[in-house]
């Protein structure tokens, strides 16, 4: 149950910031372009790339597997989720499995936007 909570609160720190940092997004660069996603995705995945190396390798026994956690699935996921995804990829790359990392990749964009288009068709189809 402690580790829900943690990851509750850093989740919610993190929406809270992708939210903000996407709204002055907006409000700077005033295009019909989504600048601000894209600005979360790729600051994202450089963070996870960070903090997963740094634990990796730095801080192996001196970061506790809560703030961890905290960290990386909480406060990152809740930033965005394609920091989760462009690590999952990653490490299926670094495993020696570069089938797997571009079968994952392709088919994470590919068949979620084929879930929304049919998500919007069901919602129209019923309005």
């Amino acid at each position: 149950m402690q580790s829900l909570i943690i990851v509750f609160i850093g989740g919610g720190l993190g929406a809270s910031l992708r939210h903000l940092i996407n709204q002055a997004c907006q409000r700077f660069f005033a295009i019909e372009f989504p600048t601000g996603i894209m600005l979360i995705n790729i600051s994202g995945s450089i963070l996870m790339g960070v903090a997963a190396g740094y634990f990796a390798f730095k801080a192996s026994e001196s970061w506790s597997d809560t703030a961890r956690l905290f960290m990386t699935t909480g406060v990152l996921g809740g930033y965005t989720t394609f920091s989760a995804f462009s690590l999952d990829a990653m490490l299926l790359w670094e495993r020696g499995e570069p089938g797997l990392a571009v079968a994952y990749v392709l088919g994470s964009v590919v068949l979620s936007i084929i879930g929304l288009a049919a998500g919007l068709g069901i919602v129209r189809a019923l309005t």
